[in-house]
């Protein structure tokens, strides 16, 4: 598999996961406290976001980044791909007669929400290779996973060069213009798989 095919699926999966918990769970209480369809949908649309940013920020934190860097690299990484996520995932549910209003025992909601992941997969991944080819999205975290940079921007073992960029909320830079954090050494290529 070609690694930027490879590093869109990881990372597709990745959001999933999140997102599936957080749908999941979403529905779950919907569904158990009898709330209409669209306020189950806003719930588990919301839960979704939360548990996705939760399981992205968490390592990135474990890496060595502040909670606030964290999240930013987060929020530029994974918004557009669990919104793609969201919306297919709750669209597929909403036309699936029945499957909002299943119980949690009834198969139909379980084969309804292996469906509306399956197409969520389906829907998110080209996004997510999309933005690793413009080395946004999951190019952001690969570098924290991979342990090339510090979150204070101080040289990688290898002492690579690189402009520690896009790391602000949906791409933007969260340095401001002149406080750029440099490495000393060769630039890394953030698409470069180790």
């Amino acid at each position: 598999m070609n690694p930027r095919n490879s590093m869109a699926a990881n990372a597709t999966l990745h959001c999933l996961t999140g997102c599936a918990i957080g749908e999941i769970v979403g529905l779950m209480i919907g569904t158990a406290l009898g709330l209409s369809n669209a306020v189950t949908i806003a719930l588990a649309f919301v839960l979704a976001f939360l548990f996705g940013y939760t399981l992205s920020t968490l390592p990135l934190i474990q890496a060595g980044l502040g909670f606030f860097a964290a999240l930013s690299v987060v929020l530029a990484a994974d918004t557009l791909s669990i919104l793609v996520m969201e919306v297919s995932d709750n669209l597929v549910m909403a036309v699936i007669p029945g499957a909002m209003n299943a119980g949690l025992v009834d198969p139909i909601f379980w084969i309804g929400m292996m469906i509306a992941l399956t197409v969520a997969f389906i829907a998110a991944f080209p996004v997510n290779r999309h933005l690793i080819d413009k080395g946004k999205g999951h190019a952001l975290t690969h570098r924290f996973h991979e342990g090339h940079h510090d979150h204070h921007g101080a040289p990688d073992e290898a002492g690579s060069d690189a402009v520690v960029t896009g790391g602000g909320p949906l791409g933007t830079d969260p340095h401001p213009p002149g406080h750029e954090h440099r490495h000393s050494g060769p630039t890394h290529d953030p698409h470069d798989n180790h």
